[in-house]
């Protein structure tokens, strides 16, 4: 008896639908994502084994550059507007109103009082291309950074604010020791340090410490 033979199915998949669905999704990602802004200070900070990253909201941050500038910015949800109007009538900058909503918009300040008034005059996209001195912090007679910190409090007030400090690894102590100055006489003596966060190597105390902290948190949840 002849066998019967059995009629082969093609085992082709028709993959047009799926490329288009991948070229939807490929078309999504690209059209929504959004990339990290360069930054406006080039800062090369030092590496750390920290894991927790900086706080984002309510910031005043402080950066000091290689060359020991110092610089303040803050996040765009902090109160720059009363920041600056009181660093206005402290100091009697004679600030008018719409360099006074420069400041707010503005990236950074990194001038002295004297030359402040002509800095927020311009428009906020030239900050960045400015040569900016900084703010004077080493002279312990006349370190502005305590009157930044004094109107920086003020704007604050009845709010938390998260103190950054960014340095480049390269940068002067005499700037990191008046920044550290100002915030001392305005009682600022919590802040947090920026840094660029590694891994703990293997076999070092701290990793070893890290593993007994692990294990302990699992046995407790167990």
């Amino acid at each position: 008896m002849p066998k019967v033979k059995l009629p082969r199915k093609s085992t082709t998949i028709d993959m047009t639908a799926m490329c288009d669905v991948a070229f939807l999704l490929l078309s999504f990602f690209i059209t929504t994502t959004k990339f990290k802004p360069s930054e406006t200070l080039a800062v090369a900070t030092p590496s750390s084994v920290a894991s927790k990253v900086a706080e984002q909201k309510d910031v005043a941050m402080v950066t000091i550059d290689k060359e020991g500038k110092v610089f303040l910015s803050f996040s765009d949800d902090a109160p720059k507007k009363d920041i600056i109007e009181s660093l206005n009538t402290t100091r009697n900058l004679g600030l008018s109103p719409a360099e006074m909503t420069n400041f707010a918009k503005g990236p950074f300040v990194g001038v002295p009082f004297s030359q402040l008034k002509s800095y927020l005059a311009q428009p906020t996209e030239n900050w960045p291309k400015v040569n900016s001195p900084g703010i004077p912090v080493t002279d312990t007679i006349n370190n502005e950074m305590v009157d930044w910190m004094h109107a920086v409090v003020a704007g604050f007030q009845g709010k938390k604010m998260n103190l950054l400090v960014k340095g480049d690894n390269a940068s002067k102590y005499p700037s990191f020791k008046g920044v550290i100055d100002a915030f001392k006489k305005n009682g600022q003596m919590k802040f947090g340090m920026v840094t660029n966060p590694e891994g703990v190597p293997t076999g070092t105390d701290l990793y070893q410490d890290n593993m007994r902290r692990i294990q302990g948190g699992k046995s407790t949840e167990e």
